[in-house]
This record gives C-alpha cells, sequence and structure tokens, in this order.
C-alpha cells in the first residue's frame, strides 16, 4: 500500500514522503485493514521496529484534521522525548498543529495544555492529571498506548491499567490505539478494550536467533557460522567480529558492574587493534569523548570518556542525561561502535545493532536468589538486532557456557512464546495508592461504584472482581485508620488530607509516615528534615558507598538534637532502615551544601544518574511534606519542609535562593554573582552588562536572560 493512496491529510503525505516513507510496511497495512483509520480500537503487536509508531500518528492525523486531540501515552520520559520529535516531525510540520510534552510536576492541570492538538507524556503524569481532573482532557479524541505489554510490569503497570480505565470511563467515544511488542495474550488485551488484535511476526530486517559457545554461533535455523579468532575472551570477540564487517554491537548485561566491565574489555581491544577504525572515526571519538568531560570530570566520567574514545561505552541508569545523550548520539551515527547496557536501554531507547549479544539469562533477586529472566524480556532484547536501511539481518545471539546450557537456551528462549501478560494491580501498594485516588478524584462516591470502577480494570477482566474485594476493603480499613477517607453506611469520601495526598502522588504510606515523624517531633535541623524524608518509601535507595554501621552510628549521636524521628532499638528491623536513611541524607545533605557532583561521587560513590533521580525524589517529597504539615496543622514544619525541596532543586544553601530561581541561573553561577557582591535581586537589577561580563561563567546570553526577567 503506498503512502499517496492513503486517506489521511496532504500534510502528512508530504512529511512522509519528505521522510522517504513511499510505501507502508505488511503489520501497518494489516492495521489499516482492521479499521485504524476508521476510529476503531486497535491493539498492534508486531516486533520492535515493524513501524508501529508510523501506524498511530496516521491516526493521529486524521483525528487533528477533524478539530480532535491525542494523547500519547509513553512509560518512561527517554521514550517521550522520542515520540515527541516524532509528532513533530510528522504532524506539526507544515500543519500549523501544536505538540507539547508533559512529564513532570505531579500538582498541576498544566491547563496551558488545552491549547495544544497533541501531548506526549508519561503515564505517571497522565494519572496526576486525571486525580487533578484536567479538564482539557474531555477534549481527547484519540489516545495511543505506547509499550502496552509493560501492563505486566510490577513497578509500571498498575499505574498504566488504572489510566487506561479512568480515561475509558471518561470519555466514551475515545480512539484507543495501543502499541505492543509481541506478547501471547495480545487477544486477551484487546478484548479488555473492546479493539481488534492485530498480529505480525513480520519485521523490516530479518532476525537470526542463535548461541554462541566458543568461536561458534549455532542459530535456530540450524546455520552454523564460525567467528575469527581475534580476541581470548568469548564477548570481545563476538564484537570485534561484527566490527571488524562493519557493523555495531549492543552486549546486554544484568548487572551495571558487569555492562562497565565488558564495555571496559571491548574499549582495551579496540585500542590494541588501531586498524579497526578509521583515523576520521576515531577523531570524532575524541570529540565525543571531550563532550563528557566538559560537564564532569569526576573519575567515573573520565573513565566512560576514555572507552568513548576508544569505540565503546557503556549505558545504564547511573549516567546522567548528558552521558546518556552523548553515547546514543554516537551510536546512531555508526561512530561509537559497541555499547555494553544494562536492561534499561532495551525497554527505552530505540538503539538497533547488528548484533544483540546477551551474556547471561539469570538474575538475582533478594529474597529468590538467581533467577532465570523472563521470555518477553528476552525477545525484547532479541527486538534490537538489525539496523534499518544498514543491515541486511540482525543477529540475536546468546552466550553458553556449556552444552547443557545452549540446549536450555534454544528449548525455553529461543523457540518459547513470551508469557502472557497479567495484572500486577492486587499488589499492597498499588492499590491503598489507586484505591485512595478513585475516591479523592470521586471516580467512586460509595462502595459499589468503587467496585463497578475495579470492575473496568485488566485484572477484573481476567479473574473477576471479586478476586479483590477482600483487598479493597482491607485498602479502605488502612485509609480510613489513616484518617485519609471518612465511611459512612456504604458512601465513602475523602478527606481533606486524603484528597492533598492523592493530589501530590506520593504513596499514602509516604504520608502516613510523615505524619508519625511530624507527631513525635519537637524540633529539626536540615539534616534532621532531609533523614524525614529519607525514612518514606517513595525516596529511592540508590547504589553507593557501603559506610560501616560504626560510622554512621557516630554521625547520629553528632546529629542526635536535630533528628526528627528517635532511634529504633537496634534488635528492630527499623533500625536498619533508619541507617539506610541516613547514608542517603549524607548525600543529600552535602548537595545542598554546594558540593560538587564529582566531588560526591568521589566521596559517597553516587553515580550521575542516581543523584539526579534522587534529588528530584526527595525535592518532590519534601514539597509533599510541606504540604502534608499545611493540611494537617503542623505549621511549624511547612516552611521548612518548603525551602528544603527548593534548596534540594537547585543544590544550594539557603542564600543562594533568590538568585537560582532565575532562568539560566544554576548553582554556579550563582555562588559566582553572590561572590560578586550580587547578594540580592535588587543589587542585579542595578548592575550594568559590562559589570556582569566580568563575572566568571556569565556571557552576554545569560545577562540578556537575567535582565529580561528581573
Amino acid at each position: 500500500m503506498l503512502v499517496d493512496e492513503l486517506p489521511v491529510p496532504e500534510f502528512m503525505k508530504k512529511n512522509l514522503r519528505e521522510a522517504g516513507i513511499i510505501e507502508l510496511y505488511p503489520p501497518q497495512v494489516k492495521a489499516i485493514q482492521a479499521g485504524v483509520l476508521d476510529g476503531k480500537n486497535i491493539v498492534l503487536a508486531t516486533p520492535t521496529a515493524s513501524g508501529k509508531t508510523l501506524v498511530a500518528l496516521l491516526a493521529a492525523s486524521l483525528h487533528l484534521a477533524r478539530g480532535g486531540k491525542v494523547l500519547y501515552l509513553v512509560p518512561l520520559r527517554a521514550l517521550a522525548s522520542e515520540k515527541i520529535e516524532d509528532c513533530r516531525r510528522f504532524l506539526s510540520k507544515g500543519s500549523g498543529f501544536r505538540a507539547a510534552i508533559s512529564t513532570g510536576d505531579y500538582d498541576s492541570t498544566d491547563p496551558w495544555l488545552a491549547d495544544y492538538d497533541v501531548i506526549v507524556s508519561t503515564n505517571e503524569k497522565a494519572d496526576s492529571l486525571l486525580r487533578h481532573r484536567a479538564p482539557w482532557m474531555d477534549d481527547l479524541s484519540l489516545v495511543i498506548l505506547d509499550e502496552l505489554h509493560l501492563l505486566g510490569d510490577q513497578d509500571r503497570g498498575p499505574t498504566l491499567e488504572m489510566v487506561v480505565t479512568k480515561l475509558r470511563r471518561r470519555l466514551h467515544d475515545v480512539q484507543i490505539i495501543g502499541l505492543s511488542a509481541t506478547i501471547s495474550n495480545a487477544e486477551e488485551i484487546a478484548e479488555w478494550l473492546d479493539a481488534r488484535p492485530v498480529i505480525s511476526e513480520w519485521r523490516p530486517v530479518p532476525l537470526k536467533e542463535g548461541v554462541l559457545m566458543g568461536n561458534k554461533i549455532e542459530f535456530a535455523d540450524g546455520e552454523v557460522k564460525r567467528l575469527e579468532d581475534l580476541h581470548e575472551n568469548v564477548i570481545v570477540n563476538a564484537v570485534l567480529n561484527t566490527v571488524t564487517e562493519g557493523g555495531q554491537a549492543l552486549v546486554f548485561a544484568l548487572t551495571r558492574r558487569r555492562a562497565e566491565q565488558y564495555a571496559a574489555k571491548i574499549a582495551k581491544a579496540f585500542n590494541e587493534r588501531i586498524d579497526l577504525l578509521a583515523p576520521a572515526e576515531r577523531e570524532k571519538l575524541e570529540e565525543y569523548s571531550e563532550k563528557v568531560l566538559a560537564s564532569d570530570r569526576s573519575s567515573f566520567s573520565e573513565n566512560l570518556a576514555n572507552m568513548i574514545a576508544a569505540g565503546a561505552a557503556f549505558h545504564h541508569a547511573g549516567l546522567s542525561h548528558n552521558h546518556r545523550s552523548i553515547i546514543e548520539e554516537a551510536f546512531r551515527k555508526k561512530i561509537l561502535k559497541a555499547i555494553a547496557a544494562t536492561p534499561t536501554l532495551a525497554a527505552g531507547v530505540n538503539l538497533p545493532a547488528r548484533l544483540v549479544l546477551l551474556t547471561e539469562l539469570r538474575r538475582y533477586q533478594v529474597g529468590y536468589g538467581s533467577q532465570a529472566i523472563p521470555v518477553l524480556e528476552y525477545k525484547q532484547f532479541c527486538g534490537r538486532a538489525g539496523r534499518p536501511g544498514f543491515d541486511e539481518v540482525g543477529y540475536a545471539v546468546t552466550v553458553a557456557r556449556r552444552r547443557s546450557d545452549k540446549e536450555y537456551i534454544f528449548k525455553r528462549y529461543v523457540f518459547g512464546q513470551p508469557e502472557r501478560i497479567r495484572s500486577e494491580l492486587a499488589s499492597e501498594k498499588h492499590l491503598r495508592t489507586h484505591v485512595l485516588a478513585t475516591i479523592a478524584s470521586e471516580e467512586a462516591e460509595d462502595l459499589d461504584e468503587l467496585m463497578d470502577f475495579f470492575n473496568g480494570t485488566f485484572l477484573a477482566h481476567l479473574y473477576g472482581v471479586q478476586v479483590i474485594e477482600g483487598l479493597i476493603m482491607d485498602t479502605l480499613e488502612f485509609l480510613r485508620n489513616a484518617e485519609f477517607i471518612e465511611i459512612s453506611g456504604d458512601d465513602v469520601k475523602a478527606t481533606p488530607l486524603g484528597r492533598r495526598v492523592s493530589q501530590l502522588y506520593i504513596d499514602p504510606l509516604t504520608a502516613v509516615k510523615l505524619l508519625e515523624i511530624f507527631r513525635e517531633a519537637e524540633r529539626a535541623s536540615t539534616f534532621g528534615l532531609i533523614h524525614a524524608i529519607a525514612l518514606t518509601p517513595d525516596v529511592p535507595t540508590i547504589p553507593m558507598k557501603k559506610f560501616s554501621e560504626k560510622l554512621l552510628e557516630e554521625e547520629i549521636e553528632v546529629r542526635r538534637d536535630g533528628l526528627m524521628a528517635p532511634l529504633p532499638d537496634p534488635e528492630e528491623e527499623a533500625y536498619d532502615e533508619y541507617l539506610d536513611a541516613v547514608r542517603i541524607s549524607l548525600v543529600l545533605e552535602a548537595w545542598i551544601n554546594e558540593v560538587s557532583e564529582p566531588e560526591i561521587y568521589e566521596r559517597f560513590g553516587v553515580q550521575p544518574g542516581d543523584l539526579a533521580g534522587l534529588r528530584e525524589k526527595a525535592s518532590w517529597i519534601a514539597y509533599a511534606a510541606s504540604q502534608i504539615a499545611k493540611v494537617a496543622g503542623f505549621r511549624q514544619f511547612v516552611k521548612p519542609f518548603s525551602v528544603l525541596s527548593e534548596r534540594i532543586r537547585h543544590g544550594v544553601r539557603d542564600e543562594l535562593l533568590p538568585l537560582v530561581r532565575l532562568r539560566g541561573v544554576g548553582r554556579v553561577r550563582a555562588r559566582a554573582l553572590y561572590q560578586a557582591g550580587y547578594t540580592s535581586l535588587e543589587k542585579l537589577r542595578e548592575a550594568s552588562d559590562e559589570e556582569l561580563m566580568r563575572i566568571p561563567g556569565i556571557g552576554p546570553s545569560t545577562i540578556k536572560m537575567i535582565k529580561e526577567q528581573l
């Protein structure tokens, strides 16, 4: 089917032609035949790179032409950034329709989004907007659900499930398009959504799955490929063979440490083989290496930069946003030859390669030991093999150490079917969050309505709502004891406190913990405020250096007078949690005292990506603490937590807050201005451009931005 034959607006056809898209792929044709352009609900379950996004955008162009509004939901911010570019490229260009991205600030209806035609959002942000009852959501005519198979994810699945349930109840005429990897029960999910399943195994680049033992790859179709002996390490050897043939490689490891180790070995091998990369490529790699060091010269960044200069890199959640952007750009441009990555890359970023090498298929899980990864996850890894337009075939190869391993890999994974997607909504944590949200946003005002609401979930579709009736009743009891809801007969409603907790988009258990601390605390130092939020389940523990129990106990002793929460007995389980919160608090204290990121890495072993995630979450929970204190009547804690939230967000001492509130003035520039005598906005307003130009790091564009705001 040719693009010119499609019943879509002319601007869409023009943008497709400019992108070199003249003819549709078979799965795209199948979706059109199923009625996706006629307003039918569709679940499109096809492999990576088979053109799912384009099907959704074709339908979106029709909705926009008819005056509709489109919501494009994704599970991760990295994906949101990718999809907004697609929307602007195909839907906004030459049409006058505007696309916006919304992923942060969970305490707003974002009224400005009413002026946009296409909104790309994370599932969590959409859930927050629904809790705030954002009025513009009533105008939605199309909802696109990307990575729909993540319904079965323990962490993200329940939020996606609740967002879909709420949108379907609120918008009766909305079209829903679900995009998914190949899963074994796409029909079941489609049935829940009143959608037509469109299932295909077609890929633009054929995929060959196999097992590597020594220097020999055995493929599922019986073909055997012998690799040249270029290196003694099996993994490095496979990568070198691929690069020698002009391809790129993705090596998947299940831990960060292993990803870094593989990247280091590959980089070392690249350095030993000078002939492997052209001089122009090595020159370009040096430029990317310098970019990594331009903003951060910690030993972590220097290690990464050295690997990039050689032609390899690691990719995991410890990387900063800047690191990730550099690595992904270099790989897409075929300059970087190999990436060793953790599973987050397979889920979140479109980076195909000729060879995908899986180094292990078992993951350690706390309390369970070593566990085999799901077949669905394995297939997600494999889906990255084969770059359209560059590779004639993609190779997904798993390393086997023994013959018995090889047979097991073929049987379970290569020839295996992905697991059925199941709902994860029945967990205690998710139920207390979503039951409160359903009541607080007045989706349900009595017990019958509450059960009726949950009857619309995927969980109830699979098993019937009676499966969780008892769990819901237990959750209601917890929420009533916490004074978040009131129950009178069959009627149920949220208290002002419960409504605020739901709007703040936090785990109700976080609010319970904070309220317990508020009731017991007599006073609080800044460290005590940080420690209080670090004790909540919403502030994550992060990988960092291990500090001895003795050292942490000494820190507690020095700071005891300012701590809000009393120290538990060493025999209690809560004692370890208390010490963990001290570890996190030491990192955050260093951050707000303006310790640099490289120094924080050297001192605590906290990687840039982890620090960024911790800062964002801790800043939000500090803000939530100020709001809970206000509603619950603990006025003495409102301002301290509010100030702490800002300090964590910007990483500064109190005196710099007025300066860092200015756009374009971060912690470094603010300190430079302050030390130069510009200690207030008034003094800054009186300064001439010439005077400001003398301050390190302050250039003409920054001065212009500051003056406009003042």
